[in-house]
């Protein structure tokens, strides 16, 4: 008996030893990765809670009991099984993917996050928490396209150890908190298109770290504070899109690291200071917009880096500074339209440089248009609203690249179906001009694959519309008030992604084509002041993304579709008709009999 108790005993002694053995082995195998911290996993499944649509599948990752596994997405943590990074992008491009919710507080209880990146969800509302202040290891706060509301919690300047903070593209109003002088490690400063109001505060002078300010498309006022040219390590300023006013600091241009200064569309005024050429790393100047007055200084020339200058739309006179033939050798695109600059003709040193973009619209340029030594080179063009006359014919000669052209409220008189235009064109714009000529050389085989906008709107073309091919990339077809008769041509229904139709004040004639309700991409229709006939197709009601559309004077009969949007234009859109009715109208004959 004592002998089989004690075979029992050795049995089990093996067992244990052997079940020990296998999990030493197991464990060496495959090496535990650390367990989540309690809360942090608590504070995640909080935050999902208070997403009610996720259609980019990120949170559906969420399960289980470890949130530091690797399985949850978007999540990282310590070797100490504590969350240390939240990133939750939506990829570039992608349109289809969001969330839908709030940020919920209880993110700011991730008591050792130091990265929290929730961008691109466009569909996450509510303010963002002021628990958020309690992040302290925090170095980048990125919040950037949501639908983020409310003021900017002050509470967020107690983040001492933050570098980044990005928030750009929400609907954050009121003031930008004075307390974010204390965020004294901050490199990088992004409150763009938001709707922020009041100065710059005086408080962020403390930001000597700062290399990147962008406070654009916002509703700042008061003028730009002098402390920001102490920003020695500032590589890049934006602060375009608001209503900033009083003159560009000459602080500013001690920046000597600066790449890109872009202060458009603000109420500026003062000269263009001549310090401008200390700016010696400067490759953008933007300044359009603004009220601007002096001249264009001379020292702009020694930019050695500068490829983009844009210093349109302002009041900017005569004279336009010479620039010698080896000044802003790197320039590639120059804007200075609609100044008080009477050119006459445009500078040797524009026409003999190798650029990319020429806009000169509203110069007071005569003559013929302008021979450039390297247009191959070019690929957009505005000379719009000048007075030039002629030169059409060798124009558009070994403009290889050209993509976009404006030549609009000219004086050009030319035939439009002999000019040869660029294979890669994309845009041109002739409207009001002298214009004769049929449609058939722009509107073709050749041109149908590139052209997406042609305007030759008010000139003297006639000739009918020709048909169109499929595979049309056309989104802007715009030839008003010209002279042209014929038929709207039943192929106009391969134009699948166009935006815009005008065809109005011509001498059409015919009947609408039903096929243009196949056009679901419509936007702007315009077929007033024609000779049309028949009715407006009950295709048509397929086009619910209209939001403007004329059919006044022609001679068109019957009942107007019944859906929105035809149904609650305007009554003017229908007048001058023969007997169109149905709301917004008369109701129809046979609907007013029914109803008796």
């Amino acid at each position: 008996m004592q002998l089989g108790t004690w075979v029992l005993h050795l049995v089990l002694i093996f067992s244990l030893l052997s079940q020990f053995s296998e999990s030493v082995a197991e464990s060496s195998s495959t090496p535990q990765g650390p367990i989540c911290s309690e809360e942090d996993r608590a504070s995640l499944l909080s935050f999902k809670a208070s997403i009610s649509q996720d259609t980019t599948q990120t949170l559906s990752t969420w399960t289980g009991r470890d949130c530091c596994d690797g399985g949850w997405e978007g999540v990282q943590c310590t070797s100490t099984g504590r969350v240390n990074v939240l990133q939750i992008q939506r990829p570039e491009r992608d349109e289809e993917t969001y969330m839908k919710g709030t940020l919920s507080p209880s993110l700011g209880n991730l008591h050792f996050l130091e990265v929290m990146i929730i961008s691109g969800m466009k569909h996450i509302t509510g303010p963002i928490p002021n628990s958020f202040s309690n992040l302290t290891h925090l170095t980048q706060l990125i919040l950037d396209d949501n639908s983020i509301g409310g003021c900017i919690p002050p509470s967020l300047g107690r983040l001492s150890l933050l570098q980044s903070l990005s928030l750009t593209g929400n609907h954050l109003k009121g003031q930008i908190p004075p307390t974010f002088g204390g965020l004294r490690n901050l490199v990088q400063l992004n409150l763009a298109r938001n709707f922020l109001t009041g100065p710059i505060p005086v408080s962020l002078k403390t930001l000597l770290n700062l290399q990147y300010l962008d406070l654009s498309y916002n509703l700042l006022s008061a003028t730009i504070p002098d402390f920001v040219g102490e920003f020695k390590n500032l590589t890049y300023i934006d602060l375009s899109s608001n209503l900033l006013t009083g003159k560009i600091p000459v602080s500013l241009f001690g920046l000597v690291n600066l790449l890109d200064l872009s202060l458009s569309n603000n109420k500026l005024t003062g000269n263009i200071p001549d310090q401008v050429e200390n700016l010696k790393s400067l490759t953008s100047l933007q300044l359009s917009a603004n009220l601007l007055t002096g001249h264009i200084p001379l020292s702009i020339s020694r930019l050695q880096n500068l490829w983009y200058l844009n210093v349109s739309r302002n009041c900017l006179s005569d004279p336009l500074p010479v620039i010698p033939t080896k000044g802003i050798p790197a320039l590639l695109s120059i804007d200075l339209s609609y100044n008080n600059l009477s050119l006459g003709r445009v500078p040797d040193w524009i026409r003999s440089k190798q650029l990319k973009d020429v806009h000169l619209a509203g110069c007071k340029l005569k003559g013929d248009l302008p021979h450039f030594t390297r247009p191959d080179s070019l690929s957009s063009i505005d000379l719009s609203d000048n007075y030039l006359v002629d030169g059409i014919s060798n124009f558009f000669t070994n403009m290889s690249s050209l993509q976009n052209v404006k030549l609009s409220n000219n004086q050009l008189r030319f035939d439009i179906s002999e000019i040869k235009l660029p294979t890669d064109l994309s845009s041109m714009d002739l409207h009001a001009n002298l214009l004769v000529g049929s449609l058939s050389t722009i509107i073709n085989n050749r041109t149908s694959s590139t052209l997406e906008v042609i305007d030759v709107s008010n000139n003297f073309i006639s000739g009918h519309i020709p048909g169109f091919v499929e595979g049309s990339s056309l989104k802007v077809l715009n030839v008003g008030s010209n002279n042209i008769t014929g038929p709207i041509p039943v192929s106009v229904s391969n134009l699948i992604d166009l935006e815009r139709l005008d065809i109005s004040r011509n001498h059409v004639l015919g009947t609408i084509p039903s096929g243009l309700g196949q056009l679901l991409k419509l936007q702007w229709l315009d077929v007033s002041i024609n000779g049309l006939t028949g009715q407006i197709p009950s295709s048509l009601s397929q086009l619910t993304g209209l939001k403007h559309a004329n059919f006044r004077a022609n001679r068109l009969c019957g009942e107007i579709p019944q859906t929105r949007p035809f149904n609650i234009f305007q009554p003017v859109a229908y007048a001058h008709n023969l007997c169109l009715c149905g709301k917004p109208l008369q109701p129809c004959k046979k609907q007013a009999s029914m109803g008796q």
